[in-house]
């Protein structure tokens, strides 16, 4: 049977699967008065217990052995449950399943079994503006970014300085007032687990209208526009959350609990787009929510999601569980 720890496959091992019991069937000769079994032999290889039923002329139906109480062991005198008319010599019959015992021992199995993540997050309220401020682009070229509200710049490992989000999640431009030109925004930048990614979202060609895009980013290193808007442009984010292990299917996901509510949110959930390769224009590699009302930096929202064996055991694969490479 596989063991796990919590992140990793350990190999083999033994473990403990269902429950010992005594089963058997044993021929007994004696006599039985009131609730006393008096045994005077048993066939060759047949064992008594305690719990074994007994049947027999004249024996309460579900009469079962409640007690010892001298003797060898095997021949002797045992206490049944019920009271019997019988008396005299007699055969008795006594069957397992005489009782459960420890969980009994198995070197094969299907595990893990009931193998669950759950996902743990507080968003931040949305900000149409906390990665790139107002500006209006008069040919095609990078935005300057700024990190604003819930937004904080980082310096990568690697030297490149981002701007990290508190939790991965879609981005959206915002086109201001006038008459705006729709061009191609490819942002550029990585995800949760550091893999780079980029998306390319089209602006609204009308005034005041915000566009989200499909990925979860977690840090964003720059976003080219493809030519000038005429109007001004913002970029932020949007309540389109990321999900931390690929999720192709919604009968993954368990319960969906969303600012201290019991009841199962009525929210948008979008399955992982398995399109491998994936392209700048492809939806998120492990599957996004959107919960029923707004961020506000004090919802919770606590999804349970079951992983299958792709993602997690002894096969478990890179892509089984986090998706296809990123794009």
């Amino acid at each position: 049977m596989p063991q796990f720890s919590d992140d990793l496959f350990l190999g083999t091992a033994q473990t403990y699967m269902g429950l010992a019991y005594n089963q058997s069937e044993a021929v007994v000769t004696g006599s039985v008065t009131g609730t006393t079994l008096t045994v005077t032999a048993l066939q060759s290889g047949d064992t008594l217990s305690i719990g074994q039923y007994v049947s027999g002329t004249g024996i309460t139906a579900g009469s079962y052995i409640t007690a010892f109480i001298s003797g060898t062991g095997t021949t002797g005198t045992y206490t049944l449950s019920a009271s019997s008319s019988a008396t005299g010599s007699i055969t008795i019959t006594a069957s397992g399943d005489a009782y459960l015992g420890d969980p009994s021992p198995m070197d094969l199995g299907v595990g893990p079994v009931g193998r669950v993540y759950i996902w743990d997050c507080v968003p931040q309220t949305l900000q149409l503006a906390n990665i790139a401020a107002s500006q209006t682009p008069a040919a095609a070229g990078n935005l300057t970014l700024t990190a604003g509200t819930s937004a904080k710049s980082v310096v990568r490992t690697d030297g490149t300085t981002v701007i990290q989000l508190n939790t991965p999640r879609a981005l959206s431009v915002t086109t201001s007032t006038g008459s705006p030109t729709t061009r191609n925004f490819t942002i550029s930048g990585y995800d949760y687990y550091g893999q780079a990614m980029t998306e390319v979202i089209a602006s609204s060609g009308s005034q005041s209208t915000t566009v989200n895009g499909k990925k979860a980013f977690y840090q964003i290193s720059s976003i080219a526009v493809s030519g000038g808007t005429g109007v001004a442009v913002t970029v932020g984010t949007s309540d389109v959350f990321g999900l931390p292990v690929r999720v192709y299917d919604a009968g993954y996901v368990v319960k969906v609990g969303w600012n201290n509510t019991l009841a199962q949110n009525a929210g948008t959930f979008v399955v992982a787009d398995m399109t491998n390769p994936a392209t700048s224009t492809t939806g998120d590699v492990r599957g996004t929510f959107t919960p029923s009302t707004a961020s506000d930096g004090v919802k919770r929202l606590v999804m349970t999601i079951a992983l299958p064996a792709i993602a997690v055991g002894p096969n478990a694969t890179r892509v089984g569980a986090l998706g296809v490479n990123q794009a």
